[in-house]
């Protein structure tokens, strides 16, 4: 049995405040005022270009997200293409809340982030997989089946992470494939 409870560390992660900053900005900029999305691709860019600093690498997942999502609301800002900002919204409040980022389940599947073919049985796990350790709600369980990162594609497969490691040691080889 699964039970809910809030997960306190979330608020010492610089990367989890971004995108709850995120999140106003984009239902500003879906409410009219324009400058909520300069305001949010600004935000994202900044961090994609400190996460690219730290890292040195686009490989590493907190640099593609912040590629992708800066990209995807470029495209949702064209004619016809709202549609597309409420469901960056909806993933970034999933992301924020419980931990479940779709954005960095899609870049999974990208040739340079997998090491196994593109199967129906791979974009399935990549989706259905439980939500990451990073959302405000964290979901626990006494089966000890549940044990460990959530994220986590098969261990050939690099973990999936937004934001560096806690650990200051840390290098970008634990955010790509060696």
């Amino acid at each position: 049995m699964y039970k809910a409870h809030l997960n306190q560390q979330v608020l010492t992660d610089i990367s989890w405040w971004h995108w709850l900053l995120t999140i106003p900005l984009l239902g500003i900029n879906l409410a009219g005022y324009r400058w909520g999305m300069a305001g949010a691709m600004g935000l994202c860019s900044l961090a994609g270009g400190y996460f690219w600093y730290r890292l040195r690498d686009i490989k590493p997942y907190p640099v593609q997200v912040r590629i992708a999502y800066v990209t995807w609301s470029a495209v949702g800002l064209l004619p016809g293409m709202q549609w597309m900002l409420w469901i960056q919204l909806c993933g970034t409040t999933a992301m924020v809340t419980v931990g479940y980022c779709p954005l960095i389940r899609l870049l999974s599947l990208l040739p340079l982030n997998r090491t196994e073919p593109l199967t129906t049985s791979l974009v399935r796990r990549a989706f259905v997989q439980e939500p990451c350790a990073g959302g405000l709600v964290e979901w626990t369980t006494d089966d000890s089946s549940h044990e460990g990162n959530c994220c986590s594609l098969p261990t050939n497969q690099i973990s999936l992470a937004c934001s560096l490691p806690v650990c200051s040691q840390s290098t970008s080889q634990e955010f790509h494939r060696a």
